[in-house]
């Protein structure tokens, strides 16, 4: 079949460029990145839009949807602050397209800044001259609880104080780029740059590589050897600090461990002896060569800092007084980020680089000079106020910046009022609408908001290294003066375009000289913790469900009306009583299918298929980085099967439920045989299944294969099991209590039995690390062993209760020694005397 002409597909492609551009119209009087001052398209842009047209509208569709659906499948998300429920990333469907002269003066400008403040923080937490020769107030610096006392006088690790910087920009009504804020302390949004980019460019691949987008590895390699020649040892253990999963950019967090091969700590990971700093792994403490923090610097020691502190670690100013480990960024840079200091970067520009800024700042006065507030309170309805020193000020009765024109005249009389009591504690600027970027709104373009956060870090040379893009926000508001990750605010990747190719480059080491390695050593005691409960939460929940599905069954058949059918059915409601998949009182009996729908879906109880699979998803949140996409999408899924569509469903509706749900969790224990490396933490979720296994078949013995048991529990014993098919292949006759019982406990070719349960076990934590090289069996292997061997050794006729309540009770005991022995969390992870080979 023959396709149109040329010259009707270049024509047809002509068309939609118009209908897509035609109608976009930039707001008055604010810049666009889109359309020049001069009223014409940019050509970068214009560029990329022909290429657009050239997909067809029904393809553009569809790769929109490509990236919504990457975006929900791979979990991307983030917290509005304050709020305890991740969103979905917002992601544009446009990038923000700048051009190789506007990006000539951006990276020159932002290298330049991080430069300043560099100088700036050495003089501060140095020399201090530029106090004593009055370029600073001393009250702009002290004001600003970022500024930290107990570091003054003590030089980072490696010399520097900035390893990451980052500038928010804004186009301002010049045309020209401004700074708008700078961000010191624990700047965020690098991994999201990255996933940004990771959509647009596999959605728009083609565009992508014919537009020469500048790729962003080299930058991550600059950065990742930055932080490594801080270390005194050739191949550092290097951590990201995480204030934890609470954390508003906590995947972000996850994702830039992984992506950079770093280890990702909380405060309780970590601990400082002897004033070095040490990991808590399962193998004993693992020194600390270099920590990238991302809380804030106060919060870094409750010895020193802030006393309350509960995500940082005892002891950590100490270890870098001494030049043990290095911090990124150094513990006190936060101070950079003081909104008094931005009206003075001008002047300390010439000081310390002897340069004029190439990047502007927002015009700013700080009220604490006499002939500045003055000058603000004559002109208060023209200015935006805000606090001097950040969110949280000490006096200041602002906690965020307001438009003075804007506020009622009360308000505004009552601002004035305290400016001139306090100025110290406030700043003034202009009043700036920010340039606009186009946005894809509902098949057409319209200009928005937006704040460009550009980055550089510090490379192993010394020398800063800017980012060749950035993390980009855009707000839905058109008269938006700033810009938060909240309602109504969007993300999009930036592209750097290029006349010319741009080198293909990765994370790859340009030699051959990294030495091969199968096994780390180094997993901290709280991953492993994590993914040990990991494990035995989606074991609970499949025992709950199989017990669901056990009594749907029997419900849907009715087969059984006789008094022992009867006894049977209670017997399972008891069950799922016991372990609080219903209300224990409930207000009124529930019906049969009442206390179905109850176990399934009921948020309320700790128990319940739901609330377990809520538990699973939790702590695998907290573990991201060591988990494959498809274990993370599958076990949202299986979250989403028991959330969505919550009852009151029938009895072959639960049937279903449950079965889909079985099969999902079916599906992640496939992916861990299968596609995670058989190194510790794979160990750690095993033993966690298998320990929750062993002592639910246990339980499922004590009701339905003991002395009173008849024909229907023997029945249910071998549902609850999955072992039907297997004992009717074996035993011509119906089902006894001796074999039942036998495959259920003794049984090691089940993969049910506690007895297969019990031999993996003993294989798990035998090749776990050890503490003590005396000879002595450890507490974990030694009940293991022992119960693995009283199992081996029993015979089906001699098995009792008792005996059963006998290894329930130690596989109990197992778990206990298990946490006391690897996972060393508060006091007792410090056993000095035991620890070896603190590498």
């Amino acid at each position: 079949m023959l396709g149109p002409a040329p010259g009707n597909a270049s024509s047809a492609k002509a068309r939609r460029l118009v209908e897509m551009t035609a109608a976009y119209r930039p707001l008055d009087g604010v810049p666009d990145e889109f359309i020049a001052a001069d009223g014409r398209p940019r050509g970068h842009w214009l560029e990329f839009f022909d290429k657009m047209a050239g997909l067809g509208s029904e393809d553009i569709g569809r790769r929109f949807e490509v990236i919504e659906r990457n975006i929900r499948e791979q979990g991307v998300s983030y917290r509005a602050y304050g709020e305890t429920v991740d969103r979905t990333w917002p992601l544009s469907h446009m990038p923000l397209l700048i051009s190789e002269r506007d990006w000539a003066v951006i990276e020159a400008g932002v290298t330049q800044r991080a430069e300043v403040f560099e100088g700036l923080l050495a003089d501060l937490y140095g020399k201090g001259e530029l106090v004593s020769d009055g370029v600073l107030p001393a009250a702009a610096v002290t004001g600003s609880a970022d500024f930290l006392h107990p570091m003054i006088g003590v030089t980072p690790r490696g010399g520097k104080y900035l390893n990451l910087y980052a500038a928010d920009l804004g186009r301002g009504p010049d045309g020209q780029w401004w700074v708008l804020n700078d961000r010191a302390q624990a700047p965020s949004g690098l991994g999201y740059t990255l996933e940004n980019r990771l959509n647009l460019s596999r959605a728009f691949q083609s565009i992508y590589r014919e537009m020469n987008v500048r790729r962003l590895a080299p930058f991550f390699q600059s950065f990742r050897g930055g932080l490594a020649s801080l270390a005194s040892r050739s191949d550092p253990r290097i951590c990201l600090h995480t204030p934890g999963p609470y954390s508003e950019t906590y995947y972000e967090q996850a994702y830039l461990a992984r992506y950079l091969g770093f280890v990702l700590v909380e405060g309780a990971d970590l601990i400082v002896r002897d004033g070095l700093a040490h990991v808590r792994t399962i193998a004993g403490l693992k020194r600390a060569d270099v920590i990238w923090r991302r809380i804030d610097a106060d919060f870094a020691d409750p010895l020193e800092l802030r006393g309350g502190s509960r995500l940082g670690v005892p002891g950590m100013v100490e270890a870098i007084r001494q030049g043990n480990v290095g911090v990124a960024n150094a513990l006190g840079a936060g101070v950079a980020e003081t909104p008094a200091l931005l009206g003075f970067m001008p002047t300390l520009s010439r000081r310390l680089l002897g340069e004029k800024l190439i990047l502007p700042t927002i015009a700013t006065w700080w009220c604490g000079q006499a002939a500045e507030r003055e000058y603000v309170l004559e002109r208060l309805e023209d200015m935006t106020v805000g606090p001097a020193f950040g969110a949280s000020p000490n006096h200041s009765s602002l906690s965020r910046s307001v438009i003075a024109g804007e506020l009622s005249e009360p308000r505004r009389q009552k601002l004035a009022a305290s400016i001139r009591e306090r100025g110290a504690d406030f700043i003034a600027q202009e009043v700036v609408r920010l340039s606009t970027t186009p946005v894809w709104v509902e098949n057409r373009l319209e200009p928005r908001p937006f704040v460009l956060r550009v980055y550089a870090a510090m490379g192993p040379d010394g020398k800063f290294q800017v980012l060749p893009g950035g993390f980009c926000r855009i707000s839905d508001r058109l008269d938006s003066r700033a810009v938060a990750m909240g309602e109504g605010v969007q993300t999009a990747d930036v592209w750097i375009t290029s006349n010319r190719p741009v080198e293909m480059t990765t994370l790859l080491p340009q030699n051959d000289a990294v030495a091969i390695r199968r096994i780390m050593g180094n997993l901290p005691s709280r991953a492993a913790d994590n993914l040990f409960w990991l494990g035995r939460y989606l074991e609970r929940a499949e025992a709950t469900l199989r017990l669901i599905r056990c009594l749907a069954r029997r419900t849907i058949e009715n087969e059984d009306m006789s008094q022992e059918g009867a006894a049977t059915t209670q017997r399972l409601r008891k069950l799922l009583s016991d372990w609080g998949a219903v209300p224990a009182k409930p207000p009124t009996p529930p019906t049969p299918l009442g206390f179905l729908n109850s176990a399934l879906f009921n948020i309320d109880e700790f128990g319940s298929a739901v609330s377990l699979a809520r538990d699973s998803k939790r702590t695998a949140s907290v573990i991201r980085e060591r988990l494959s996409g498809d274990t993370w999408r599958i076990i949202v899924e299986l979250c989403k099967q028991l959330e969505a569509g919550r009852g009151p469903l029938d009895e072959p509706e639960i049937l279903e439920r449950a079965d889909v749900a079985l099969e999902e969790i079916a599906s992640i224990s496939g992916l861990a045989q299968e596609n995670m490396n058989r190194v510790a933490g794979w160990h750690f979720l095993e033993i966690g299944r298998r320990l929750e296994r062993a002592v639910n078949t246990c339980r499922f013995v004590r009701q339905f294969g003991m002395e009173q048991a008849r024909a229907t529990d023997f029945d249910v014993l071998l549902d609850l099991i999955d072992s039907q098919i297997t004992y009717r292949s074996r035993y011509l006759v119906g089902v006894a209590p001796y074999p039942v019982r036998d495959m259920a406990l003794l049984d090691p070719y089940n993969p049910r039995s506690v007895a297969f349960q019990t031999q993996r076990l003993t294989e798990h934590i035998g090749a776990l690390p050890l503490l003590r090289h005396d000879g002595m069996l450890e507490p974990p292997r030694r009940i293991a062993i022992e119960v693995d061997a009283d199992l081996a050794t029993k015979v089906a006729s001699c098995i009792t209760a008792d005996f059963v309540i006998s290894v329930e009770r130690r596989l109990m005991g197992l778990a206990d020694a298990v946490a006391i022995r690897y996972f060393l969390q508060g006091a007792n992870a410090a056993r000095a005397e035991k620890q070896v080979g603190l590498a």
